[in-house]
């Protein structure tokens, strides 16, 4: 992810694990992401009381962490909001092996399901392609760690990685803010 120096993913595993939060920095990205996209109130009250619940039962944050959250909240807003910014999921690069980062796509998608889940009790109530998305969602949630390190293994990995993109632009379009664009993002269906 092109993303702010502030935000690696490794300093933010330096701050989880000093505060002894056992989570990893792609899922507070998925859960963040997962508020944001279910339409949570974009205030500092709206989003942290939620995000406080999932990731350290409801207690507050050390400030250092609560600063990286702060900022990775504003880049994922940004991100969001304006396409020309290019959000995409907080995931290791491609250094990583390829079961590292399958397991981490898997883990963020968790995640932003159960961050969505938590701020949008019409879920059930959403158009039919948010429905059909948030479902292979849950399918891509559930996805082997153990696979080849081959292209073709890199190649699926590169487009569950779209879509899960494309698919939370979609459910911001669908449940955050009103905005001014009313061009429908096409996810395509993945079965």
């Amino acid at each position: 992810m092109a993303s702010l120096p502030t935000l690696s993913i490794d300093k933010l595993l330096a701050a989880l694990n000093a505060a002894e939060i056992g989570q990893h920095p792609v899922e507070v990205h998925g859960a963040l992401v997962g508020l944001i996209c279910g339409g949570v109130e974009q205030s500092a009250s709206g989003w942290t009381k939620p995000l406080l619940e999932l990731m350290n039962d409801g207690q507050p944050l050390p400030s250092e962490l609560q600063a990286l959250i702060e900022d990775l909240y504003q880049d994922a807003v940004t991100r969001l909001s304006d396409t020309d910014f290019g959000f995409s999921p907080m995931l290791p690069q491609e250094e990583e092996s390829l079961s590292n980062r399958v397991e981490a796509l898997s883990l963020w998608v968790q995640s932003f399901l159960t961050g969505i889940a938590i701020i949008q009790p019409k879920l059930n109530q959403a158009s039919i392609d948010v429905r059909e998305v948030i479902q292979d969602l849950s399918e891509i949630a559930q996805v082997e760690f153990d696979v080849a390190e081959d292209e073709e293994s890199e190649a699926a990995l590169i487009e569950l990685m779209e879509f899960t993109r494309m698919a939370a632009l979609m459910c911001y379009a669908e449940f955050g803010p009103a905005v001014d664009d009313d061009e429908p993002i096409d996810v395509g269906v993945l079965h």
